[in-house]
């Protein structure tokens, strides 16, 4: 079956649905996600948005503390613009029903937290749900709109490519995609096609990203000829809690913001060996420091202790955290949290210019799965939500200005075509590459690399995604089956991207290559041959 869409949305994370809901005064817009529409990356995060809008901070600071943590690969331009825009971005969240958190002492202003690399307090948040607010307030929002469809249960498999004469680069018609209750794939045809897929955190075993995050726009835009940088910049997000029991559940930033102390399971302290804001140092600094005492004592994790603050201040600051923990035998007002890293961003992405324009023609990538220039080679705590929101913006700001000149492309698309294959009978394949991906990437591509361990992990996938591609082509495709591929593909991008680096920079660190090299103050782009 054949759907027609002026704008096909893949995500619906804060970058599609805040573009949705301005992309509907256009035209129809078609939103396809693989679960239910709530569950993204935003949902899940804690922290807040950082944003500029007390009287004692200046834009001039927020951009000082961005460049600073980007290690010199952030594009100055692009975090001027971004941080400039973000009061009317926030002011349109609110506009549209996101109640972040008020002061308790002046109920007109909003509370502002502090968060590792930020200077000042600057940081709106829901509590410590902010993610799961702006998801409440969005899809409320969109609910109400005549213009938009929303198809949940539904992963995009491939995007469609239409390539002329000398035209190696081509230009997006849509997608194709699996309707995943039914087993049957689709044709999404679109004048505009925007990956808002947010990121792979599921590439690596441990990880405080939900399930669906497998970097599915960001496989597909690789295969489809587009441009992909800087996939060597994972951010392992220093904090996740550490129980046996827990799934990938986040210990906010803001808790460090807050005055949660660091410590080791004896109780002393050791950030202060590693940089001079101590626990409250910028995540790439914090994590690896985690990562090297964990390996020094053999212990498996850390302590956060934020103990010392007012019993009745934590519960009403992080009333998620403190449940879930109490879940887990932790009252946190009274005992530190055990936390180890977990990866957790990607700095990386599918290339996007100003206006989130990829390097095919009507494809655009907006959030995670872009690569902006403003987080560089590593992510300022709380500039994501921002990001998504201001980029979204900037996407409608273009193809308000070029959707009378586009019309919907006649060309033949041809139906997917299952024939000559079976259904699969031996799903352990599956689930055996699957560990054996997110395995390897643990071992060999974490917070610590080397040239051996990058080779060793190379060889690894390559074999793993020669097993794999036989293995799609012979049998019907299903979502596990896509999110396999999906991830291989990602995991290649990554290893290939960090090989090509022969620095340590930000998020990443090579055992071989410690320092910080001039030559190298560049992006690391990747094309499909």
């Amino acid at each position: 079956m054949e759907f027609k869409t002026d704008f096909l949305i893949l995500g619906s994370g804060i970058a599609g649905l805040s573009l949705a809901i301005k992309a509907s005064t256009l035209g129809s817009v078609a939103i396809v996600t693989k679960k239910e529409k709530s569950e993204s990356n935003t949902n899940y995060a804690q922290g807040g948005i950082a944003a500029v809008t007390d009287q004692t901070d200046s834009f001039d600071e927020h951009i000082q503390d961005t460049l600073i943590c980007g290690a010199g690969l952030c594009r100055e331009d692009v975090v001027e613009f971004i941080v400039k825009e973000a009061p009317p971005r926030i002011k349109e969240l609110i506009d549209w029903g996101v109640n972040f958190t008020k002061s308790e002492t002046n109920p007109n202003l909003y509370d502002l937290g502090r968060e590792g690399g930020h200077n000042r307090r600057r940081v709106l948040h829901a509590k410590d749900l902010t993610g799961h607010e702006i998801e409440r307030a969005l899809n409320e929002k969109v609910s109400h709109l005549k213009n938009v469809s929303i198809y949940e249960n539904h992963i995009g498999i491939d995007l469609i490519i239409k390539r002329e004469g000398s035209d190696k680069i081509g230009h997006c018609l849509g997608a194709y995609v699996l309707d995943i209750n039914k087993s049957e794939i689709h044709t999404y045809r679109a004048k505009y096609t925007i990956l808002c897929t947010g990121g792979a955190g599921k590439v690596y075993l441990i990880t405080t990203n939900p399930d669906i995050a497998t970097g599915d726009g960001l496989a597909m835009a690789y295969r489809a000829g587009a441009q992909i940088a800087n996939m060597e910049f994972i951010q392992f997000h220093p904090t996740c809690l550490y129980h046996p029991a827990a799934k990938a559940f986040l210990i906010s930033e803001a808790v460090r913001g807050e005055g949660g102390i660091l410590r080791l399971k004896n109780g002393s302290t050791f950030m202060e060996k590693y940089h001079p804001m101590n626990s409250l140092a910028p995540r790439d600094i914090v994590a690896k420091a985690i990562d090297t005492e964990i390996k020094q004592s053999g212990d498996e994790y850390v302590l956060l202790d934020i103990t010392h603050r007012d019993r009745d201040f934590l519960i009403n600051r992080f009333p998620n955290i403190y449940n879930k923990c109490l879940e887990y035998g932790i009252d946190i007002t009274s005992q530190p949290i055990p936390v180890a890293p977990a990866a957790h961003y990607i700095c990386g992405g599918v290339a996007v210019d100003h206006y989130g324009k990829t390097s095919i023609a009507n494809l655009f990538a907006c959030g995670e799965v872009s690569c902006t220039g403003l987080h560089g080679a590593n992510r300022l705590a709380s500039n994501s939500l921002l990001e998504a929101v201001v980029y979204s913006h900037r996407v409608y700001m273009e193809i308000s200005r070029n959707i009378n000149k586009i019309k919907h492309s006649d060309a033949f698309i041809a139906p997917w075509d299952p024939s000559g294959t079976t259904e699969s009978d031996d799903s352990v394949v599956v689930t055996h590459n699957w560990d054996e991906i997110r395995r390897c990437m643990w071992n060999y591509v974490g917070i610590v690399r080397s040239d051996k361990r990058l080779e060793r992990a190379a060889r690894r996938i390559d074999l793993i995604q020669k097993e794999i591609d036989e293995y799609y082509w012979n049998f019907k495709v299903t979502k596990d089956l896509v999110e396999l591929r999906n991830i291989t593909t990602v995991a290649k991008l990554i290893v290939r991207s960090a090989t090509l680096r022969k620095e340590s920079r930000g998020l990443h660190y090579n055992i071989d290559y410690p320092d910080t090299r001039d030559e190298f103050k560049k992006d690391t782009i990747i094309v499909k041959e």
